[in-house]
């Protein structure tokens, strides 16, 4: 039996992000009007900013910190994760828990930099851009009470980032023009949102043509699309990977209505996109990712299929029944759902870390029985040979289960 590898310190990092996320949900549960087992003044209001930067944000941080593998690129998972927990303090100024998401944000576009230099590649300028949308939207922030502004600019920063490892990780299939295609789609986004500084319904509508345009790309190239039909680990992560590229293209339709500032379009945009998308996402490569970055076993379990199913259910009913016909249980039934779908996520996670890989199944013992049946079983062998293979129906082996992609 193999030693596991100890956890990495990395795993420090975890924590505020973990932090953020727990506050994020209780935050989503007050919203919905239900019980939540902790409330304060301004939680309910910091709740996009928690699950955003300070869950999402610490995590891609970490793991660009981790590639980096200078200490300096730790600043930034720290200082969003420490921003995240001074948005729960109500003794903390929120201006101040606001800056510190800004020097978060600019650290994290930073890292970009030495990577840049290490390789020039364009899903790494694509990561950039996307670094600098979330550091523009944490400048924003300053002075805003509410995230009206603020949105667009976070969907820049969590399609862009998530589109562009999307892209690293199975550029082999999406051909050898795909960094520049991707940078191509990922400029039209920033146009978009530039134009929506000055006339924000026709913003909208071009930030909606381009993630329409992203999206629609990604689905035909995508390896996804053929790793549906395999089995296990490799069919899990596809469906997850499919099913976000739905959601971000029910966000971009939305979008092409003006800017959502109606409640039922703007609660459609913002879950479609960072629940529907981020989270399927997270969902689907957390088995991979997490385990190069905190040295720590998350080996896939039939398990994982549960939380990732009770996402897409939760969507649906939120926007459908809830956003879409306006019925207002609809709306709560589906948040719930969703809260339950992340919680029940990080507990298959953790407890499948615990438990480690799937023992491997010990190979039968050479007991004088089975000796005796072999022997006997050997002359009806010789006998097979001697008069001709089975007809072709029966000696056909089975086909072999199909493998998980190399990218997936």
């Amino acid at each position: 039996m193999t030693a596991r590898r100890r956890p990495s310190w990395r795993l420090v990092w975890i924590l505020p992000a973990g932090l953020s996320l727990l506050a994020g949900l209780d935050a989503a549960l007050l919203l919905l009007g239900v019980g939540a087992p902790v409330t304060t003044a301004r939680l309910p209001d910091v709740h996009g900013m928690l699950m955003v930067l300070g869950f999402v944000g610490t995590l891609i941080s970490l793991e660009r910190a981790t590639a980096l593998g200078r200490w300096y690129g730790f600043f930034a998972p720290a200082l969003l994760g420490i921003g995240g927990i001074a948005l729960l303090a109500d003794p903390v100024p929120l201006i101040v828990a606001k800056a510190i998401l800004v020097a978060g944000t600019l650290a994290f576009t930073l890292v970009y930099i030495p990577l840049w230099h290490r390789q020039f590649d364009e899903p790494l300028l694509v990561q950039l851009l996307g670094a600098a949308l979330g550091c523009a939207g944490a400048v924003i922030w300053l002075n805003q009470t509410s995230m009206e502004q603020v949105l667009p600019w976070l969907i820049g920063f969590v399609v862009l980032t998530i589109a562009a490892e999307r892209v690293e990780l199975a550029r082999i299939t999406m051909g050898p023009h795909a960094g520049f295609r991707l940078l191509v789609h990922a400029w039209t986004i920033v146009i978009a949102l530039l134009i929506g500084v000055a006339f924000p319904d026709a913003g909208a509508i071009a930030l909606g043509l381009a993630l329409a345009g992203l999206v629609s790309w990604l689905v035909v190239h995508d390896i996804a699309r053929r790793t549906i039909r395999a089995t296990g680990a490799a069919r899990y992560m596809a469906a997850c990977i499919l099913s976000g590229y739905v959601w971000l293209a029910v966000a971009a339709v939305a979008l092409l209505f003006g800017v959502p500032s109606a409640q039922p379009t703007y609660d459609a945009v913002v879950h479609a996109v960072f629940l529907g998308y981020t989270i399927s996402m997270i969902m689907a490569h957390a088995t991979t990712i997490l385990p190069a970055v905190l040295h720590i076993a998350l080996p896939y379990r039939p398990a994982f299929w549960v939380p990732a199913a009770i996402l897409q259910l939760s969507l649906i009913v939120r926007l459908w029944v809830g956003d879409a016909l306006g019925e207002p249980a609809g709306w709560q039934i589906g948040g719930v759902l969703g809260v339950i779908a992340l919680l029940l996520f990080v507990i298959v996670a953790v407890t499948s870390a615990v438990l480690g890989p799937p023992s491997a199944k010990k190979p039968a013992a050479n007991k004088p029985a089975a000796k005796k049946k072999d022997a006997a079983l050997r002359p009806a062998a010789a006998s097979r040979v001697a008069t001709g293979p089975r007809p072709a129906a029966a000696s056909t082996p089975a086909p072999a289960a199909p493998q998980p992609e190399g990218d997936e």
